[in-house]
């Protein structure tokens, strides 16, 4: 299972759902430490800003970032539950679940893109992370095109908790 929230409500989920891995996408000043009860190393820290663009004083997404998040991800057993977070469980956060149920069901890209919507309403994926991992995973624009076929997201300031399932192919 695939679970998104926001920084908030992290360890509460971490306590509740026990998930075997845990996504910290967030700027390195709000890096959370990892939860009681979770092995660091099942803890990727993806230190950067929510942002698709250079910005002054921002850390923007770039290879390195999207690299390390793939191979984690491709590395992590299936059968333990995965629980993604950024700042407001919007953006950078429902980036990574969309890259997971992507590498999960390799070639149904669009197949991964509705699921994420019907589960997140609200969902906003980072545009720049989807992007890098498109080309990383050579998806060749397939990856770019699903998310660009989420269509408008609900507005929300803070995303409630995501749970979906990639489907089997």
């Amino acid at each position: 299972m695939i679970y998104v929230c926001s920084l908030f409500e992290m360890e509460h989920y971490v306590r509740q759902l026990q998930p075997g891995y845990l996504v910290s996408l967030i700027q390195p000043e709000l890096q959370p430490p990892t939860p009681c009860g979770l092995e660091p190393a099942r803890h990727l820290r993806v230190a950067v800003h929510d942002v698709s663009e250079e910005a002054w004083g921002s850390i923007v997404p770039e290879d390195e970032h999207v690299r390390s998040l793939v191979s984690f991800l491709e590395e992590r057993s299936r059968d333990e539950g995965i629980l993604f977070h950024c700042y407001a469980g919007i953006s950078r956060s429902t980036a990574a679940a969309l890259i997971a149920l992507a590498i999960d069901m390799e070639g149904r890209e669009l197949e991964a893109s509705r699921l994420l919507r019907r589960a997140a309403p609200f969902a906003q994926p980072n545009s720049l992370l989807i992007a890098l991992a498109d080309r990383i995973l050579g998806r060749e624009g397939r990856l770019v095109a699903a998310h660009r076929s989420m269509g408008p997201h609900e507005p929300a300031f803070e995303g409630r908790l995501v749970e979906v399932a990639p489907t089997p192919g």
